[in-house]
């Protein structure tokens, strides 16, 4: 197993998957940490990450020491008289200072406990605008597939067929065709509209299409791809040629006298001789010529011309100021589809098992090259669902403290500390039940 394993690829995944969560959470806690010291809170401590019995760094400044934790689940900030996940019991029982948290009126600490989820929020619309302004938007419209859908297993057994077009899905016309199959989970769509040569068609949806869609994203394997030709764009430094070359523009027909068109039939046939010699033909300008070449884990050693480049992207440019609308868009879809994929697992029209993960899954997510553009749009994301997930009103997370916080403001009455530090210890047993859980999950997934 571990020689199948690309390290290479794994530690660009896992630098920016560290970059990305130490940004999200070193901002989050300056959310907690800038109003509790404007309000006159002590704040003991300020970490990135979790730091039990050790830290990796720490400094100390002041009355606060600043560190960084070996567990990258997180990071937090010990703010005096607070009922957190340090569980200082010693603290609380002393009589309140004018410096704790405890002491100060319900609205400071309110402002206190939601102001990690307004960072985020206000990170990913920043993000989001960045990304817009910068890079715009670029696809591959569905109507510039010259040669159809290259279908999978999943997609052939409910009738579509390679060469296929989607059009439509629910009768909706389709113009980014990336956002096929995302569309046909968050809408949980009924019906295809396809046009298969000159016939226009409507395949039916099972119902159990939806969790097996969620299934094979999790493990990479499209649904739907481009059938496009085996042009060639550029060739490894690496590759191990026995005779003849593979030159920029040459286009592949056959591996091992079996004949192909399009790359998604040369994958097929690549993986039955994996590290072993074979004969490569292919069309060099005018001539036919066959080269002889090893193929290492599958692979001839050659990129071919990607589909976009072949077909041609729209790319969307806007102005900063188009720019400023469109980013706030972005969040609330992105929003919309994460509470969307939230109510499908809910509602038991996709599996937890095949949805949920942990840290494993969130680093996986980004690609093994370093793309500045997928980990700006990541980040987003990911400052999103941060917001979200500490906004829930759940003990132990911010939205928690919140909730009865406002409880407080609205009766006039506030919560014991005895029953915060219970509602703290149950909070923080189901939040470590929920990350153990996922972390099992991502388990049983490698391993399988």
């Amino acid at each position: 197993m571990l020689l199948a394993i690309d390290f290479s690829s794994v530690a660009v995944k896992t630098g920016q998957f560290i970059l990305s969560f130490s940004i999200l959470v070193v901002l989050h806690e300056l959310g907690h940490f800038i109003p509790a010291k404007l309000f006159k809170c002590r704040v003991e401590k300020f970490y990135l990450f979790f730091n039990p019995w050790f830290s990796l760094f720490k400094v100390q400044k002041g009355e606060t020491e600043y560190g960084i934790g070996w567990i990258p689940f997180g990071g937090f900030v010990k703010i005096s008289g607070m009922i957190d996940e340090s569980m200082d019991k010693e603290q609380m029982k002393l009589p309140p200072e004018d410096y704790e948290f405890r002491s100060k009126p319900a609205w400071q600490r309110l402002i206190i406990m939601i102001g990690g989820v307004l960072v985020n929020i206000a990170l990913a619309i920043v993000i989001f605008i960045g990304i817009t302004a910068y890079w715009g938007e670029e696809y591959l419209p569905a109507k510039n597939l010259k040669y159809g859908v290259a279908a999978d297993s999943l997609a052939k057994s409910i009738g579509i067929k390679d060469g296929d077009n989607i059009v439509a899905i629910d009768n909706n016309p389709v113009e980014n065709f990336g956002a096929i199959t995302s569309e046909i989970i968050l809408k949980d769509a009924k019906t295809l509209q396809i046009q298969r040569g000159a016939d226009n068609l409507t395949i039916n949806l099972p119902p159990s299409l939806l969790k097996e869609l969620v299934k094979e994203n999790k493990n990479e394997v499209p649904f739907l791809d481009v059938q496009f030709p085996v042009v060639v764009d550029s060739v490894k430094k690496d590759t191990l040629m026995q005779k003849g070359v593979i030159s920029k523009g040459d286009t592949l027909i056959a591996l091992n006298n079996h004949n192909f068109t399009y790359y998604n039939e040369l994958i097929a046939l690549r993986n039955q001789y994996k590290d072993s010699m074979v004969d490569v033909k292919l069309k060099h300008g005018k001539d036919t010529v066959t080269v002889r070449c090893f193929l290492k884990k599958g692979y001839i050693g050659f990129i071919p011309v990607n589909a976009g480049k072949m077909f041609g992207t729209v790319v969307k440019k806007y102005t900063f100021i188009q720019a400023v609308p469109e980013g706030i868009v972005r969040c609330k879809e992105t929003l919309s589809k994460y509470i969307t994929g939230l109510k499908q697992i809910f509602t038991g029209k996709v599996s937890a098992n095949d949805s949920l993960g942990s840290v494993i899954s969130i680093g996986n997510t980004f690609p093994s090259i370093w793309d500045w553009e997928r980990f700006w749009t990541l980040t987003g994301i990911f400052s999103i669902i941060l917001a979200f997930m500490n906004i829930l009103p759940i003990p132990a997370l911010d939205g928690g403290h919140a909730l009865f916080t406002l409880v407080e403001m609205i009766t006039g009455r506030k919560p014991s500390d005895k029953f915060m530090e219970y509602a703290q210890i149950v909070g923080m047993a189901l939040l470590m039940s929920m990350m153990v859980y996922a972390l099992g999950l991502d388990f049983w997934r490698l391993f399988k």
